[in-house]
């Protein structure tokens, strides 16, 4: 049975199936658009370092044919053959990915989806629509990716821009526009339509199949209804399923921004005539300033004032104000000119945009500096939280208290790391705060962190977490421990305004009231800066405590620019 994904959901390709040689098919619904489907071979930067790993309608298929586009076939527009144990080293990361040929965007489409098939049995399905996104003309549907070993990712991310833009965005280059003669010859198809399969299809390796028939709930072709509003018309003959369009290479021949047209200016008052155009200066040169302007000045402004003067103004005006409209008079000395009353709700939706939900498919979402979002529905986890952090949630959620247990309030109380946490489950998402401090979010693959228990606001409950002692003597304030906190999951970590984050060198030092969290692979030791001869002196700096940390390259501290 097919597990279904959801936008962020991940997992390991072992846990969905044993086979490394898969299908992969992608099914858009787009009527009246041309859908191109690509996969970009990306190095461990996530940049196309080699071109012959974009595998796509003029490319299908890789130089050793680890990624091979096998075209349109059972129920999906486009397909792919992906054998992993063929992929070379250095791809690091296979991105599949969908953009809009000529007009259109991506909340036209309708329903989606990417799924992978093992040995003829789907396995995975990733489905989207076209509700989920805006104005983007491409998408980045889904990912396999290697860390350790190989893993797919529901990505379901748009983008702004076309296929061209895409390409250029993982560090390939486009090519140039090719003659029209050049483009046919290229293009000519052997035979069928569409790409051959390459020579080894016809005896696939053992583990590969593509599924035997479409399934039944795969979206049925697009016909096009006997009323077809314009622009769009039906074609005169019968409707036949999505095809794939053949196309030319892509082209850029017009940078991608639009350059934004001057704002018109503001029409002048009655019974004036508005000041003449300039005329524009040619290109390369800079326009020169019209009589009695400054130069680098714009039409409008007052010139540069010595500080506390403006420039003479009529009797009883305002600087910058403009002359009353003819017919009225102007204000009275000591009274401010009527201000026109912005109508009520014009700009309600674009003050509150802003601050709208930040949506993603991610199981931890900053919403901004201050406010964290964890969905509990994806993961199949609890999350422990510091007790009182929730401010709003959504769904069905269940709070309830988190004890540590006996031995664990005595080490909590001896060591002044004692959480007072509270257990988050259900199916919903809960967003958490405290005290208006910042919010990071740390994933941890297998490897370790050390954060001090004052400054953990909530974490998976997958994560295991201890109290270490930070070995030395005279660390001011008792702070001789620190939790350790190892496994897969995500730490969410609250500081005082923005940290810094510096590599471990034999020369690093951190205040011990200001440091946050560091590697857990990191040797930490106590420096003291206490001399003999201080007591002959009034004061100190107060400095004389810190911390000095130590360890291979690849280590790192966390410092806040506060201390506690």
């Amino acid at each position: 049975m097919a597990r279904e994904f959801q936008r962020g959901h991940k997992a390991k390709i072992s846990d969905l199936t044993a086979g490394t040689d898969l299908y992969v098919g992608v099914q858009i619904a787009g009527p009246g658009l041309a859908i191109d489907i690509s996969c970009f071979g990306l190095d461990a930067n996530e940049q196309l370092s080699d071109d012959r790993y974009f595998v796509f309608f003029n490319q299908p298929k890789s130089p050793e044919e680890a990624i091979q586009l096998l075209g349109a076939q059972s129920g999906d527009a486009e397909s792919f053959r992906v054998t992993l144990d063929r992929i070379p080293a250095n791809i690091h990361k296979l991105s599949f990915a969908a953009s809009i040929d000529g007009a259109g965007q991506m909340s036209q489409i309708g329903p989606g989806y990417i799924r992978i098939v093992a040995g003829g049995e789907e396995v995975v399905r990733y489905s989207f629509t076209g509700s989920e996104f805006s104005t983007e003309r491409a998408l980045m549907i889904g990912d396999f990716y290697l860390k350790d070993v190989w893993r797919f990712a529901a990505v379901g991310q748009g983008f702004d821009g076309g296929l061209a833009a895409l390409l250029k965005n993982f560090g390939g280059e486009v090519a140039e526009e090719e003659e029209p003669a050049q483009q046919a010859q290229a293009q000519a198809p052997a035979g069928a339509p569409g790409f051959a399969p390459p020579p080894q299809a016809a005896a696939p390796a053992p583990g590969f199949g593509a599924p035997a028939q479409a399934p039944a709930q795969a979206p049925a072709p697009y016909q096009a209804p006997a009323q077809a509003p314009a622009p769009y018309q039906a074609p005169a003959q019968a409707p036949a399923p999505y095809q794939q369009p053949v196309h030319a290479a892509p082209t850029m021949a017009a940078p991608m921004g639009v350059p934004l047209a001057p704002p018109a200016p503001a029409p002048a008052p009655y019974g004036q005539v508005p000041p003449p155009a300039p005329a524009p200066a040619p290109y390369g040169q800079q326009p020169q300033p019209s009589y009695g302007q400054v130069p680098g000045q714009q039409s409008g402004q007052y010139p540069a004032q010595p500080s506390g003067q403006y420039p003479a103004q009529p009797s009883g005006q305002f600087p910058g104000q403009q002359p009353p409209p003819y017919g009225q008079q102007p204000p009275g000395y000591g009274q401010q000119p009527m201000q026109p009353v912005p109508a009520v709700g014009a700009g309600l939706a674009a003050a509150l945009q802003p601050y709208k939900e930040a949506p993603t498919g991610a199981r931890w979402t900053p919403q901004n500096k201050q406010l964290m979002r964890v969905d509990l529905s994806m993961g199949g986890q609890a999350v422990l939280a510091r007790q009182g952090s929730m401010v709003l949630y959504q769904g069905k959620v269940d709070f309830s208290y988190k004890g540590a247990g006996f031995a664990g309030r005595i080490v909590g109380n001896a060591t002044g790391q004692e959480m007072q946490l509270m257990r988050c489950t259900g199916r919903g998402q809960v967003f958490l705060a405290e005290n208006g401090t910042h919010l990071h979010a740390i994933e941890l693959q297998g490897d370790g962190i050390c954060v001090s228990a004052e400054s953990v606001l909530a974490f998976d409950e997958s994560l295991q977490h201890e109290v270490r002692r930070i070995e030395g003597h005279g660390i001011p304030g008792g702070a001789l421990f620190t939790m350790l906190f190892q496994g897969t999951g995500t730490v969410i970590v609250k500081t005082h305004g923005t940290p810094v984050v510096l590599p471990v060198t034999p020369t690093t030092f951190a205040d011990s009231n200001a440091i946050v969290a560091w590697s857990a692979a990191s040797q930490v030791i106590i420096s003291s800066q206490v001399r003999l001869r201080r007591n002959a002196y009034p004061g100190h700096s107060g400095e004389t405590v810190n911390l000095q940390f130590r360890g291979a390259p690849g280590n790192f501290i966390v410092v806040q620019p506060y201390e506690v």
